[in-house]
């Protein structure tokens, strides 16, 4: 399993603009953009006692959160990823599944997920039965994202985000979220090393790395 260092700011508009002017000078957008830019729809997962909201609030070193995603309004293409943590550095693992096996977990029909061939199914599977893992709530966002070889550098600028207030609706690209702070949510991702030349794009004056989420922010309203 490989980990990857990550660093989040919250930044304003200003900032946002400043940013991708910079890093559109020196690094590529990502391929699979409309524009450099597309919209995400995450479900997210946690149980009763709000077992990943709470250990992200309180910092432990180790953790992990389970979600659904897709993007554009598409949902001919649902991904289940489980992003991990420990002492700061990150891994995502992810697994396609279909719009029926989405609905299928949704309303709790979860016979299919054990089959241990799937594993990262089945490991959701096991940790709804044994955490009670349930779909939580809808977090939307817009992103613009770029890419630096070396390094394996990833740098995305998250914006417009919303709170689904508890829905589940996930399926339903219509479905109602709300606008919630921050402006923009920069994160930037590397391997080994973060080359200097993104590390002068993205650096602001008066900023600091944060533990942000968009999961508990969303969560503040639903």
């Amino acid at each position: 399993m490989k980990f990857r260092h990550e660093f989040k700011h919250e930044i304003a508009l200003s900032d946002r603009l400043t940013i991708e002017r910079r890093l559109g000078a020196v690094a590529k957008p990502d391929e699979h953009s409309t524009n450099g830019r597309y919209t995400i729809r995450s479900l997210y997962f946690d149980n009763l006692s709000d077992k990943a909201l709470t250990e992200k609030l309180n910092g432990i070193n180790i953790r992990e959160k389970f979600r659904l995603r897709y993007y554009n309004g598409c949902t001919d293409f649902i991904i289940l990823e489980k992003k991990s943590k420990i002492n700061g550095l990150c891994n995502k693992q992810s697994t396609r599944i279909s719009a029926r096996e989405a609905e299928k977990i949704i309303s709790g029909d979860t016979e299919f997920m054990k089959d241990p061939s799937r594993e990262l199914l089945y490991e959701l599977y096991c940790k709804m039965q044994s955490q009670g893992l349930r779909p939580k709530t809808i977090v939307d966002y817009t992103r613009k994202a770029f890419v630096y070889a070396p390094g394996n550098v990833r740098v995305t600028l998250d914006y417009d985000i919303r709170s689904g207030l508890g829905s589940v609706d996930f399926l339903n690209p219509g479905s109602v979220t709300v606008p919630v702070p921050p402006s923009t949510v920069l994160e930037v991702k590397w391997d080994e090393y973060l080359p200097d030349i993104i590390r002068d794009a993205v650096q602001l004056p008066g900023t600091r790395s944060t533990a942000f989420s968009k999961y508990a922010i969303c969560r503040i309203y639903g």
